[in-house]
């Protein structure tokens, strides 16, 4: 079902590096689930209604009322490091 190629684009796209011993059980896992995924392609859904999920959820939220806000002073002493009254975080995505 999958092959070398696959795994690698996989591992790749999920930004994986992997030993050979563990691009050997993941094509293992992957082609076990792959094959759980056949057994319910297999199974007769005639009559059977769509759903999202098999139980009933609603949403129960809290008025959203605003609160009293930090002082920047208090805010200021918390953050690692501040730049123009803002907090500076580093990177956390690459700019091509």
């Amino acid at each position: 079902m999958i092959d070398a190629a696959q795994m690698d684009h996989l591992a790749s796209l999920a930004r994986l590096e992997l030993t050979p011993d563990e691009r050997a059980t993941m094509t293992q896992d992957l082609v076990r689930v792959l094959g759980y995924f056949e057994q319910l392609s297999e199974v007769n859904t005639d009559g059977v209604e769509e759903m999202q999920r098999p139980v009933n959820l609603v949403n129960v939220l809290r008025d959203d009322v605003p609160g009293e806000a930090f002082p920047v002073s208090v805010i200021a002493a918390l953050a690692p490091e501040m730049q123009d009254g803002l907090i500076r975080v580093p990177r956390t995505v690459e700019a091509d």
